[in-house]
């Protein structure tokens, strides 16, 4: 995949561009289905395969409040190019972008200078300064610049068939524990991203179990508890058990996340790894003694090997 963060990259409009926009927090199942839209109509036409998205997030560049997010930059691009995608085109979004007009973004950007045959968007997409850009002005504009407009049903839910797989739906999914549910809209296991760094040195000394400290790179955190995980590290992929929160049986007070790491005894202090949350096994809860959390702690890694068999 070919990634673009600057238009002048470009230097000739693509061959037959068939192109999806928008800003793909979580790459989600709905997201996937507009890629494969794009792929299939750029198959049949003998396109270029192009995603176009925006960095930072549109309405941060406003100075405008947002919730997390599902997946940073270095995810969602590698997400994207997972999808088959040719291009991935991601800009930078500032005040001065956010004054272009939806008649300038079709006409000198998507026509002009990507060369823009084919955009396959979701119906609430909208664009342009003040938001004066939509599917219906897109539609409009067809005609008389020569592309077609494709707009994709939303993808709901398979355990309902009710509920349309979102973005905000799936934050919410995971900020309430149910990170198992989430995998559903994901079409994947939500994954925290971090460093590992020093702790407080008593996972292996005092409760026998040695865990990873991970500085939290991801902006959405789920719900304290504890998690069975499976943890990507340079030396490959372990099942394990992970705890979020504040450690309330040792009263100091520090946010946590810490990984212990099954059939594990590599170094990986400075490393990055990364951790999939696949169940929920419990809250945390204050023990009374070193003892009693310990004892907790092996049930929860019998627990955890049972989910992840």
């Amino acid at each position: 995949m070919e990634l673009i963060e600057d238009l002048n990259q470009i230097k000739a409009p693509f061959n037959n561009a068939v192109i999806t926009i928008g800003n793909f927090d979580g790459v989600h199942k709905g997201h996937q289905a507009l890629f494969n839209q794009v792929i299939e109509t750029g198959r049949r036409i003998g396109g270029t395969c192009i995603a176009m998205t925006f960095e930072p997030h549109p309405l941060r560049a406003l100075g405008i409040s947002t919730p997390p997010l599902i997946t940073r930059r270095d995810q969602k691009i590698e997400l994207i190019k997972s999808s088959g995608i040719d291009v991935l085109i991601c800009l930078p979004f500032d005040k001065a972008f956010a004054q272009i007009s939806a008649q300038e973004f079709i006409e000198d950007i998507l026509v002009k200078k990507i060369g823009m045959k084919t955009i396959v968007i979701g119906p609430d997409y909208s664009f342009g300064k003040n938001r004066g850009g939509n599917v219906a002005l897109l539609k409009a504009k067809g005609g008389e610049l020569g592309y077609e407009t494709i707009v994709p049903d939303w993808i709901r839910d398979v355990e309902t068939d009710t509920e349309r797989i979102s973005s905000t739906r799936i934050r919410e999914l995971v900020m309430d524990g149910h990170v198992d549910r989430a995998k559903h809209y994901l079409g994947r296991f939500y994954q925290i991203r971090g460093k590992v760094i020093k702790g407080r040195k008593r996972g292996g000394s005092q409760l026998g179990f040695p865990t990873a400290n991970i500085k939290l790179h991801d902006e959405l955190c789920p719900k304290f508890g504890v998690y069975a995980v499976t943890v990507e590290t340079i030396h490959g992929n372990f099942k394990g058990v992970a705890n979020i929160g504040f450690s309330p049986t040792f009263g100091d007070g520090m946010f946590t996340i810490e990984v212990h790491i099954l059939d594990f005894k590599e170094d990986i202090y400075e490393s990055r790894i990364r951790v999939n949350m696949v169940k929920r096994l419990r809250d945390e809860i204050k023990f009374s003694s070193i003892a009693q959390l310990s004892d907790q702690i092996r049930k929860d890694i019998e627990k955890a090997k049972e989910i992840l068999k």
